[in-house]
């Protein structure tokens, strides 16, 4: 029991950044359709990565040298810098259009679940019931910060788009120190 409890941990640990991320692209997504498509996108790379990190994890970071978290930051700096220049030239900003860009989010969000997926071989539950858990979790975490972020839009309008652009930027800079 006590490591089923300690995994809803960790799945809720691992959300975290997606749902302060889902929060800023929600000032962006009007359609609840679209909503519920990125969120399941999401749950799925938090289904997938943890079974890639297991895998193929421990040979991919001796290639790769750069940390991910320093991986995460440019990629999140560079989506702020963006959403920032829409912004200042009044543009209408949807980050989000096409599948590229979902992918791209939904690896953004989901790749400490490939960093944990390299540890999770010392639980002694099945693989698949963790991910399980990392799926519903990072699910509900994404859905809610892109609703919460739709629902202050359309109160708050170009203020919250400006507020999730320098929410995103601090969030590149956490990672780019992390």
């Amino acid at each position: 029991m006590f490591i089923f409890f300690t995994v809803i941990l960790i799945a809720i640990c691992l959300s975290m950044d997606t749902f302060s991320m889902s929060l800023s692209y929600g000032l962006f997504i009007n359609n609840k359709k679209e909503i519920i498509k990125l969120s399941l996108l999401v749950g799925i790379f938090h289904f997938i990565m943890p079974i890639l990190g297991m895998n193929v994890g421990t040979s991919l970071k001796k290639i790769i040298l750069m940390k991910d978290s320093l991986i995460i930051g440019i990629l999140l700096m560079i989506i702020a810098i963006e959403m920032l220049w829409s912004i200042i030239k009044k543009e209408e900003y949807e980050p989000l259009n096409s599948l590229k860009e979902k992918i791209i989010f939904a690896f953004t969000v989901s790749i400490d679940s490939f960093t944990t997926g390299i540890g999770l071989k010392s639980f002694h539950i099945n693989f698949l019931v963790i991910t399980s858990i990392f799926f519903i979790i990072s699910f509900i975490f994404t859905f809610l910060g892109l609703s919460m972020g739709n629902i202050i839009r359309n109160k708050y309008g170009t203020t919250a788009k400006l507020i999730g652009c320098i929410l995103l930027f601090f969030i590149s800079i956490y990672y780019l120190i992390s």
